[in-house]
């Protein structure tokens, strides 16, 4: 359970991030060729650089206010296992595998493997180039 200090801490944040964003769509610059529109400083709450585009009207994603809050709050990162205990390697030969063996295991082939003698052959044995 989360106190009431932490509480109050990440509704401040989520505050700053919102003020940011506002902040991002109200300075940006119209470029009216281009139909572009361009972040005229740094906003690194934000991860945006100034001169990204942050809207166009072909080929370019947005930036997401629910991308960046999840980045904040922990949910957009990867952790490693923890090397002391061994690292990917161990972590792979001890949960992949195990996992992709015992599928491998519990398949039964039902039907008996045909011989190639027993097949037809493909165009009266000629092979595959039309004669």
């Amino acid at each position: 359970m989360e106190s009431m200090s932490e509480r109050a801490e990440r509704d401040e944040f989520r505050a700053r991030l919102k003020r940011e964003w506002a902040l991002l769509w109200g300075e940006r610059f119209d470029d009216r060729v281009k139909a572009e529109g361009i972040s005229v400083r740094d906003y690194p709450l934000l991860l945006v650089d100034k001169g990204l585009v942050i809207f166009a009207s072909r080929d370019a994603k947005s930036p997401s206010f629910s991308e960046v809050v999840s980045y904040w709050s922990g949910e957009g990162r990867v952790y490693s296992p923890d090397p002391d205990v061994g690292g990917w390697g161990r972590f792979i030969r001890s949960t992949l595998k195990r996992q992709a063996h015992s599928r491998a295991g519990s398949y039964v082939c039902e039907r008996p493997s045909v011989k190639s003698e027993q097949q037809q052959l493909k165009k009266g044995g000629r092979g595959w180039l039309h004669k």
